[in-house]
């Protein structure tokens, strides 16, 4: 943890910031490892304070060791509190998550004195390459899904709704250790399956159906990310032609991610696959994106993104064909890249699975 707080000071100093002001969840927790929201995060050159009110002070100076300092005040206080550390500390130039704060927030921040410098780029940088712990965390949390998918297929049949197989699969997932969904879950069966984000509504499953399940597990704050796609009955086989097709190009970018691999580079591989295949345009969506203690951060593996991929960073691969009124097909593992290649956390097998 002093690690983090060392790296941010390096971002500050480069930045020529006197402080960094904190307000997002995501940004506090992984610099304090306290898990509540109702808190303001000051760190300047020489202190590291958190500001929150008395009903979590206890559990803020458990969560964040001697670390910081633990300064209790009442949330209509704590601006008033930051002002009062500011200008002990005598800061004139400000880091602040420019991309969290409302346009009224920005106004009672612009009111704290300092000039208020964004800053949320390089706080989303720190996070970018990942520790052994973390990555632990996320294994653990992909480990929980794939359970809740194995059990979930056991108990799900022809004629239930989207909605009740969305509730069945987050209620396996809790049962089995999950902090909660990683997301709201995607349950799109049939033609709803060709909407890549589906809402799941009160359609039933179908025999003759391909459905798109999207879904992940949390485990100590850091996310999963996989999407199966399964069969009720029989299905045609036009169907297992797309399916087919959306899994060799998924293996074909999973045997190309590898440390110096651009996200374009990775894109294009499953991207063009499928185009030559006939179904360019079916793939709308970027083929993945980085995760962790949120569901999607840097960086992405799309046709506009430049970035060189280095172990430590994490990467979904997930190609898709869509197509308007009967099908949908995506494929998806969350995986991290290591010094020689990937780590790929997801076991569920990518061969298409059927239910009754």
């Amino acid at each position: 943890m002093n690690t983090r707080l060392d790296r941010l000071r390096k971002a500050m100093q480069n930045a020529e910031l006197d402080a960094v002001l904190l307000s997002s969840l995501t940004s506090i927790r992984y610099l304090s490892n306290f898990t509540s929201d109702e808190c303001f995060v000051l760190v300047t050159k020489n202190r590291n304070l958190l500001i929150t009110d008395f009903r979590y002070t206890i559990q803020a100076g458990e969560q964040s060791g001697d670390r910081f300092e633990i300064i209790e005040a009442a949330g209509s206080k704590q601006l008033e509190t930051v002002r009062d550390a500011l200008s002990k500390e005598q800061v004139e130039r400000l880091g602040f998550e420019e991309d969290c704060v409302s346009y009224a927030q920005y106004g009672s921040l612009s009111d704290l004195g300092p000039k208020l410098i964004p800053f949320a780029k390089e706080l989303h940088s720190l996070r970018v390459l990942k520790t052994p712990d973390e990555i632990a965390s996320l294994q653990k949390a992909q480990a929980l899904a794939d359970r809740s998918f194995t059990e979930l297929l056991t108990v799900i049949h022809s004629g239930m709704t989207e909605k009740r197989v969305a509730a069945e699969l987050e209620y396996i997932g809790a049962k089995l250790g999950s902090e909660g969904p990683s997301f709201d879950t995607i349950v799109g069966s049939g033609p709803n399956g060709a909407m890549c984000h589906a809402v799941p509504g009160e359609r039933k499953l179908q025999k003759g159906d391909l459905v798109v399940l999207d879904f992940g597990c949390i485990f100590n704050g850091y996310h999963s990310d996989m999407t199966r796609t399964f069969a009720v009955g029989e299905v045609d086989t036009f169907s297992k032609e797309i399916y087919d097709i959306v899994k060799t190009a998924q293996r074909k970018a999973l045997d190309a991610l590898r440390p110096g691999i651009t996200g374009k580079q990775l894109d294009a591989i499953a991207r063009d696959y499928i185009r030559e295949q006939g179904y360019g345009e079916c793939f709308g969506h970027s083929l993945g994106h980085g995760f962790g203690l949120l569901i999607h951060e840097a960086p992405r593996a799309s046709a506009n993104c430049d970035t060189v991929l280095e172990p430590g960073m994490t990467i979904t691969v997930e190609p898709g064909i869509y197509i308007e009124g009967k099908l949908g097909v995506r494929i998806e593992d969350c995986c991290a890249v290591t010094e020689d290649g990937k780590q790929n956390f997801c076991t569920s097998t990518k061969e298409l699975q059927y239910i009754d």
